[in-house]
């Protein structure tokens, strides 16, 4: 048999009277009421013990009704609990208690209807949140543990996948290798998938953790061409890097504070999306640089195709997670939607502009360090 669990109220007034008054009415609708006399003992208590809602009075001697709310509300170790003023002066105002970060206001002397009213209505709220923070909790631990499960036999299945390639066991034919590689490819696109929604999540958590340091975007995308030829290659496509807008004798020409590693991962799947979906023609990379007396400084890194090119019903959504594209060659959806989160983790952006039929250009836009 479960065990309902009652509602806390934590009533704060400096008058007797009014907290046996609200202590009578809410528990004779079945709260759980706490009573303190002042503002510090109210901060105490909501430390000690979080009540699920406040009835707090305004007007108190030492830490008024207004301070202790804006103490509750900045202090990030205390969950969202709902605050309700209670005040007898018509004069005390409900702009400054709201801005405080109060959620309701009721005078004195109330109506113990319109009181019971608003107790209600601020539960109702109070427990749609935390119904919703559970949620959230459950989805991201839901996440974590999916991506750590998928990842192990993964791993292991590459490994053995390898070994057979290798003719560790036995020897195996060449249908049999061709077929080996097939499934080596399709299990590495999976980990690649289960590695991207671990880091989304990640971001999503607020759990990333970034290492700036000073980093050459010239370098960055230097390797991450190099690396990628081989597949443009394999489809006959020009891929060139171009940096001759670039200063050659500028100061810190395309160095920005950021991420190596994340940047890195922006830069691959940009240009791997871009190898993907064109079948002629060339992928070019070109990086420059602005500077105005008026803007800060930006380096700025185009990736353009000659492929498909994106529908305009498409272009307003293509960043949002798992938003696939009409091609059928789409993946999960997830590269853009994290290559956005490290864009904006970076004080950039990334933007796009495309035509069906004439290719696409993505730009990212990373702050100049100084």
């Amino acid at each position: 048999m479960s065990i309902i669990k009652k509602d806390r109220i934590l009533s704060v007034d400096d008058t007797k009277d009014n907290l046996i008054l609200v202590k009578t009415i809410l528990e004779s609708e079945g709260y759980d009421i706490d009573s303190v006399s002042n503002g510090q003992a109210a901060l105490e208590k909501v430390v000690e013990l979080p009540p699920d809602l406040i009835i707090l009075d305004v007007m108190m001697p030492g830490i008024n009704g207004y301070e202790v709310t804006r103490r509750i509300r900045n202090n990030p170790e205390i969950n969202y609990i709902p605050i309700l003023l209670l005040t007898a002066f018509h004069e005390s105002s409900v702009v400054e208690g709201l801005d405080a970060g109060a959620d309701d206001f009721i005078r004195k002397p109330f109506d113990t209807e319109e009181l019971l009213a608003r107790v209600r209505s601020l539960l109702r709220l109070k427990h749609s949140i935390d119904e919703q923070e559970k949620m959230t909790r459950q989805r991201e631990d839901f996440v974590s543990r999916l991506t750590h499960d998928l990842r192990t036999p993964l791993v292991a299945a590459d490994r053995m996948l390898n070994f057979f390639l290798q003719e560790i066991f036995c020897q195996i034919s060449p249908e049999m290798k061709q077929a080996i590689n097939v499934m080596i490819r399709s299990n590495q696109n999976l980990l690649d998938m289960v590695n991207t929604l671990l880091e989304v999540y990640r971001f999503e958590a607020g759990k990333k953790n970034l290492n700036y340091e000073s980093c050459n975007l010239i370098t960055i995308a230097s390797e991450v061409v190099s690396e990628l030829t081989p597949l443009a290659l394999e489809k006959n496509l020009v891929l060139k890097l171009d940096t001759h807008q670039l200063s050659p004798t500028g100061n810190n020409t395309g160095i920005v504070n950021g991420d190596r590693l994340e940047l890195r991962r922006v830069l691959n799947n940009l240009i791997g999306n871009a190898i993907k979906f064109t079948d002629t023609g060339s992928i070019e990379i070109r990086i420059l640089e602005t500077s105005s007396p008026h803007h800060p400084s930006e380096v700025i890194i185009e990736v353009q195709d000659t492929g498909y090119g994106i529908a305009p019903e498409d272009q307003g959504t293509i960043f949002e997670r798992f938003r696939q594209g009409r091609n059928k060659r789409s993946g999960s959806g997830l590269g853009l939607h994290l290559s956005q989160y490290i864009m904006e983790a970076h004080g950039g952006k990334i933007e796009l502009s495309s035509a069906l039929g004439k290719g696409s250009t993505f730009t990212l836009r990373l702050p100049k360090k100084t």
